[in-house]
């Protein structure tokens, strides 16, 4: 089926289960995220930082508005054309769920910084090409994407200042 074609929204049971499972996979990432930093408010606190940086108790709240919008967009490519209509879109979703995973633990838990910008950049890529995607599919789900897309664009500036800052430190 082409990626234009528009599916008959699922039945409401359905549709519901399909709402859960995109929750579920936002959830699973931010948790990955929650266990990965719990504890390095302090070590946030000590590193050299630029002074744009926000406090640390700003990306709880930032982040749990971003995850429901992340569920939100997946499951509208979902509800429109289905897991076969929007297969590379939906591929795409999830990489970017991948990436954004990974980051906090390389960055809080490993203390591999570098190798952290390297992963929050990719995910600034994937995470273009998944709006790109999703546009194609409904346009509700890419606007839906864009304030994830800001935040993601100024962590990667905010990772790549503290690196800067803290190498040798």
């Amino acid at each position: 089926m082409a990626d234009t074609a528009i599916r008959r929204p699922p039945p409401v049971g359905r549709s519901l289960l399909g709402l859960a499972l995109f929750a579920a996979a936002a959830a699973a990432a931010a948790l990955i995220g929650v266990f990965a930093a719990t504890g390095t408010a302090a070590e946030y606190a000590q590193l050299r930082q630029p002074a744009w940086a926000p406090p640390s108790w700003v990306f709880g709240p930032v982040w749990t508005v971003l995850y429901v919008l992340i569920a939100l967009a997946g499951w509208q490519v979902w509800r429109r054309r289905g897991w076969s209509g929007a297969r590379a879109a939906l591929a795409l979703y999830g990489v970017q769920l991948v990436l954004n995973a990974a980051w906090t633990p390389l960055f809080f838990a490993a203390d591999l910084r570098a190798l952290a910008f390297v992963d929050i950049v990719a995910l600034v890529v994937v995470l273009t090409a998944t709006i790109a995607a999703f546009r194609r599919a409904s346009g509700v789900a890419a606007v839906l994407l864009v304030p994830y897309w800001a935040w993601t664009v100024f962590a990667a500036a905010l990772n790549l200042a503290v690196w800067q800052l803290n190498t040798g430190a």
